[in-house]
């Protein structure tokens, strides 16, 4: 099975492991996802994730743990893929804009490697919009 945007299956794993109530969700790893998953967990989203590798072979498998409130609500209430194979999406610092007016962040690709839109903008850097989260 060739996935042509591997960033939408991991946002759409997780989106339906939340609907789900599953605790973790698995997605295959690389460079980039590893990095939104470190993201989502600086910033609260998840409890935790960890790499795993598959024995007798170099797959390796990223376990997202996620991360629910008190009364089993989720700390997520959405995950939306913003720049998409078919059409990126790319902004100057000055052109970052809010998610729900601050209280959501937006995942961006930069040339500093991969950070929340707030810290783009403080660091004046622009980039691609991989993904917001609210």
């Amino acid at each position: 099975m060739n996935i042509t945007d591997p960033i939408s299956d991991m946002l759409t794993r997780m989106r339906n492991a939340i609907a789900a109530r599953h605790t973790k969700v698995d997605v295959p790893a690389s460079r980039l996802k590893i990095e939104i998953a470190r993201i989502l967990k600086e910033e609260g989203y998840i409890t935790n994730y960890s790499i795993k590798t598959a024995e007798g072979s170099n797959a390796r498998t990223l376990r997202i743990f996620l991360r629910y409130g008190p009364n089993g609500e989720s700390v997520i209430s959405s995950l939306q893929r913003v720049s998409l194979p078919s059409r990126r999406v790319y902004v100057p610092s000055r052109e970052i804009s809010k998610v729900l007016g601050g209280l959501g962040i937006n995942i961006m690709s930069t040339s500093r490697g991969v950070m929340t839109g707030k810290h783009a903008r403080k660091t004046n850097v622009g980039g691609e919009v991989l993904c917001s989260v609210y």
